[in-house]
């Protein structure tokens, strides 16, 4: 890992801890999987305090676990947390979308329906296969969802959805990896929120917007074996 000549120590952490985080996210790095800090540190090239300073910033983001007996690993996964993150995220994000849809102006809208219009326009996987995502539309998915809520006017409640939003994808890429014999219509899914976003019925894009995350949860359930299997649980 490198960077410009003015680039220091906390740069490096930075970069570390975001290329760690992106490894995390895209299941590159396996839940349950443990972190070496030497072994880190050699293959990026940045000290073992860079190391460890990342490796703590995931930890605060519930990315990583930290133990004092047995060091660093990638945050397992469960069905009964994966329950818990999506019913969390029902909450939190209804409420963010609820208020934008209060309070957003013209503006807001516009960039909904852009973020819309951006996403449609790539694939969500791989034609030649299914189980590998389209990186570009994991970008623009996560930038359309964002777009949902920008309007509720409460960085905290934007913080709190933004970790689980975290926390959601790494549960999504996993099933991904796996067939499971039943189709979805992704898209059908994003355009009925943006349909009752216009149209600024908020009940309604609210009930979308909780749909669309229960069948992540029930693909992801579908995918169970495949999940224990690379966290080493039952």
């Amino acid at each position: 890992m490198s960077g410009s000549s003015g680039d220091g120590p906390r740069s490096l952490t930075s970069a570390l801890h975001e290329r760690l985080r992106a490894d995390i996210l895209a299941t590159r790095l396996l839940p349950g999987q443990k972190l070496h800090i030497a072994g880190l540190a050699k293959q990026f090239s940045v000290s073992l305090a860079a190391v460890r300073e990342s490796l703590s910033r995931l930890v605060a983001d519930g990315l990583v676990q930290a133990s004092d007996q047995r060091g660093f690993r990638v945050s397992p996964v469960s069905l009964a947390d994966l329950a818990d993150v999506t019913q969390t995220r029902i909450d939190i994000e209804g409420l963010a979308l609820r208020r934008s849809i209060e309070r957003g102006d013209e503006a807001w809208l516009a960039s909904v329906k852009s973020a819309w219009a951006d996403l449609k326009a790539v694939p969500y996987h791989y034609p030649d296969d299914p189980t590998v995502h389209y990186e570009e539309w994991v970008v623009r998915h996560r930038i359309f969802h964002r777009a949902l809520v920008n309007a509720c006017g409460s960085p905290w409640l934007l913080g709190f959805r933004d970790v689980l939003h975290e926390q959601s994808e790494r549960y999504r890429r996993l099933a991904l990896r796996r067939a499971v014999g039943k189709r979805r219509d992704v898209e059908a899914e994003h355009r009925a929120i943006v349909a009752a976003v216009i149209k600024r019925d908020a009940d309604a894009a609210v009930r979308a917007l909780s749909k669309h995350f229960g069948i992540t949860k029930e693909f992801v359930e579908l995918a169970a074996s495949r999940i224990a299997e690379v966290s080493g649980g039952p």
